[in-house]
């Protein structure tokens, strides 16, 4: 083995082979309703919140998606890590169980912003497979502000929890962001910094949410992780076929969702139509 082929982490397999026995995966974003304590919150049963997460993930399910993430996208504006209150990891700890009960498929657990200790709580609560983390290593400026790599914390969490089987996807340069701090290095060294760390899985994505990045952009991260690799922003029917013949795996929402609109229910015609256009 020449010094460059060495391998920079120690990644324990194939994260969605493991998972889902295959690759060329397409897991569906649960956008759940504002939760209680969010801004957006208006009072509504928490009942109601659930059975709108649980139908989500039904439509991606049934329509041929190979899992799906929860994400608390409508406690928007995000907070940073600490000041995320534990209201919200109880909420969606119970969503999460019931989508996993019911649906008997993988599931993954996003905390947004960048919480990965509340993200590794709910997974480990609802038995779920991985979480995603937008900067597990080095720092950015988000729209929260100075945002720095969880990965040291988390690490040691999970394994205060006994949850090694949960595995960490983790976003290269990710989207929402300013990476000033680190443009000395090359976004490859940036990678490799996510392996290093011990990342399952890597995540390009685009510049914001519903926004598609370029393909010799999602091959450079590709070719820089040497990990099973996902696109987890702005794939659609119309771009899906080039980007899953460079990666492994999509993470897909407001392209499926009713009007192509991030915050309204899951479309079930999309995503079998979606589904159905796969060349995998």
């Amino acid at each position: 083995m020449t010094p460059s082929s060495k391998p920079i982490g120690q990644a324990a397999g194939d994260a969605l082979t493991s998972l889902y026995g295959r690759t060329k995966v397409v897991i569906g974003v649960v956008h759940l309703a504002p939760l209680p304590g969010s801004p957006r919150y208006q009072g509504e049963a928490v009942e109601a919140i659930y059975q709108r997460g649980l139908d989500d993930a039904k439509a991606y399910l049934h329509g041929g998606c190979d899992g799906v993430i929860v994400e608390n996208h409508g406690d928007i504006p995000f907070a940073k890590p600490d000041d995320i209150g534990p209201e919200t990891s109880a909420y969606m700890a119970v969503v999460s169980d019931r989508i996993r009960r019911k649906l008997g498929r993988p599931i993954g657990i996003n905390v947004l912003a960048n919480a990965a200790i509340p993200a590794l709580s709910i997974a480990s609560a609802a038995g779920a497979g991985f979480i995603r983390v937008n900067q597990w290593a080095n720092a950015y400026v988000a729209n929260e502000g100075f945002i720095e790599g969880e990965a040291a914390r988390a690490m040691r969490f999970r394994a205060r929890l006994r949850a090694h089987g949960i595995r960490i996807f983790a976003d290269a340069h990710v989207k929402h962001g300013a990476h000033a701090i680190v443009a000395d290095r090359p976004v490859e060294e940036l990678v490799k910094d996510l392996v290093f760390f011990e990342a399952d899985a890597i995540i390009a994505t685009g510049q914001r949410t519903g926004h598609a990045a370029d393909l010799s952009y999602i091959r450079m991260i590709k070719e820089a992780a040497g990990l099973p690799t996902l696109v987890g922003s702005g794939v659609t029917p119309d771009n899906a076929n080039d980007i899953l013949s460079i990666v492994d795996g999509v993470i897909i929402a407001s392209a499926l969702k009713h009007d192509g609109v991030w915050w309204n229910p899951v479309d079930p015609a999309r995503v079998t139509a979606f589904i159905a256009g796969l060349a995998r």
